[in-house]
């Protein structure tokens, strides 16, 4: 397969490598709009740089056969509008775009084209995650009363990315969202969010939160804590924890989580917590694009197309009302149901 890929920052760049080693991969396109940029990962990964208009035309070395979007943010909608009408299966980094209107729209263009897109939720593709989907689903854990997700970065992120990033609930907290419905196979059905700018002076002249927790009533009364935070100095740590009434799991719990127990016989701190969310699901975002050429191929039903997107969105979309607010908002009241 001929594979062009759009962005190539530092997860574009960490896809490139993967997608360059992949035995179903043949030849691989790179395309930035800093072209410097992506010369250097032409280089560094064996790929061809080209314009990104070519991804697009064929100019060169001929149309992929499918494209990979790592692109900024206020890109993901166009470009993937683009790929819809060029007939390319299109795999794309979420979100789709920052807000609701955005979002439909390109969802609107793949579906008028009838192409592919697949959204990056690469927590779909943990091994725990799996294994704690297969726990619920088969009924191990018996009637789930309560879940917790946990998501901390370890440091924040440059100054400048705040305005772009559509805020910790659209660009952190989200992941979560997603992971919560499809562990569960529940609907989120209300919701409750509050977050604290005590931090960095940053975050507030971003008009963002740098801690948030929200409190999610699914359709089955199951109670559900989400929190976030981007200053967790113990290192990168995101876990779900479920609670039934036969038997309660973890999801990230093991040797490197950056959690120390306060009891006197602990084993103390983890002697390498993850560092960031590259080293933590590097297998999770290997699989995903496998999925993805797997899908382009038409071997594989795609395992998360850009409605799962929408549907994770609206859920952030209820808790900035809910935060700005301060009330509980029905996903009822968020267009897009």
């Amino acid at each position: 397969m001929r594979i062009g890929l759009i962005g190539t920052g530092r997860i574009g760049t960490f896809h490139a490598e993967v997608l360059s080693r992949h035995p179903a991969v043949d030849s691989l396109l790179v395309a930035d709009a800093d072209p410097e940029r992506a010369a250097v990962a032409a280089t560094r990964t064996g790929a061809s740089a080209v314009p990104v208009d070519a991804m697009f035309t064929g100019e060169g070395h001929g149309l992929p056969d499918a494209l990979v979007i790592c692109s900024a943010t206020a890109a993901h909608a166009p470009l993937i509008a683009r790929a819809a009408r060029a007939g390319l299966p299109a795999f794309c980094e979420k979100p789709i775009a920052l807000d609701l209107p955005g979002t439909l729209g390109a969802l609107a263009e793949v579906e008028a084209a009838g192409s592919i897109l697949q959204l990056g939720f690469m927590r779909r593709f943990d091994a725990g995650y799996a294994e704690a989907r297969a726990a619920v689903r088969e009924g191990r854990l018996g009637r789930l009363h309560t879940v917790r997700a946990v998501t901390s970065d370890p440091a924040p992120p440059p100054a400048d990315y705040l305005p772009l990033s559509g805020g910790l609930y659209r660009d952190c907290l989200v992941h979560d969202f997603d992971i919560l419905r499809w562990v569960t196979g529940r609907e989120v059905r209300e919701v409750y969010a509050t977050g604290s700018d005590a931090g960095p002076p940053m975050f507030r002249e971003a008009g963002d939160v740098d801690t948030a927790a929200a409190l999610l009533t699914l359709d089955d009364g199951t109670l559900a804590t989400a929190t976030a935070t981007r200053c967790n100095g113990a290192g990168y740590d995101v876990r779900m924890e479920l609670a039934g009434e036969l038997d309660q799991i973890a999801v990230g719990l093991d040797d490197r989580t950056p959690l120390t127990s306060a009891e006197p016989e602990s084993p103390g701190a983890p002697p390498k917590p993850w560092p960031g969310f590259l080293e933590r699901f590097a297998p999770a975002y290997e699989a995903e694009l496998d999925a993805f050429l797997r899908v382009a191929r038409g071997e594989l039903v795609n395992p998360c197309d850009g409605r799962e997107a929408l549907h994770a969105l609206r859920i952030a979309e209820a808790c900035e009302i809910s935060r700005r607010e301060r009330r509980p908002v029905a996903m009822e009241e968020i267009p897009g149901g």
